[in-house]
């Protein structure tokens, strides 16, 4: 039975976190138009996928993300072709986030404050790397050979720059959030029924 509870916790934590996603994505960006009626924007959706896969671990934080963004891509005209990549793109921050935490740097088994640290670090950081490599990589390709857009090669600079400093500033927040909020959870109880 207790396996069950903590499976539909995770389910609920992931929709809360899809839900912090898609409201910071869609409302706290500053969206930058681009040539051809593309943009980009600067935001901290990234921040909060990071932030779920610290807590619920890969899968399930990913998800929140992953979803969440996706949901925003849908709702605005200029990102909805972008929603199938969104969604990929944001699963996989979240499950190399949570790989790095949790399988490697086995955060949920440590109580040493400076490993948690230095593992939230290196897990934001590895996540969030994959995503600026691969979003502006994979976003040139899906706009060349999906898309048809000859304005790729144009936006790909913008692209790179954007997702540069979404990675910095998600990677800063994430990790300033994660770590009282898992003090938190631990004091409260509730970091073992969600962990």
């Amino acid at each position: 039975m207790e396996n069950i509870n903590n499976k539909v916790q995770k389910i609920a934590l992931t929709g809360l976190f899809a839900a912090m996603s898609y409201v910071v994505f869609t409302f706290f960006q500053f969206k930058i138009t681009l040539p051809g009626g593309d943009a980009t924007s600067i935001h901290l959706g990234n921040a909060v996928c990071v932030l779920g896969a610290l807590v619920l671990g890969g899968l399930y934080g990913g998800l929140g993300g992953a979803i969440g963004m996706t949901i925003g891509d849908l709702m605005d005209p200029v990102y909805i072709l972008y929603a199938p990549k969104t969604f990929i793109l944001k699963l996989c921050i979240g499950l190399i986030t949570g790989f790095l935490a949790h399988k490697i740097g086995k955060i949920n088994e440590s109580t040493d404050q400076k490993h948690i640290l230095k593992w939230t670090i290196i897990a934001a950081v590895g996540g969030l790397l994959f995503n600026v490599i691969f979003d502006p990589l994979v976003g040139y390709y899906y706009k060349l050979l999906i898309l048809g857009k000859p304005a790729a090669t144009l936006t790909l600079a913008w692209n790179v720059t954007s997702t540069s400093i979404n990675a910095v500033t998600s990677t800063m927040a994430s990790v300033i959030i994660y770590m009282p909020l898992r003090n938190a959870l631990k004091r409260s109880g509730l970091y073992a029924r969600v962990c």
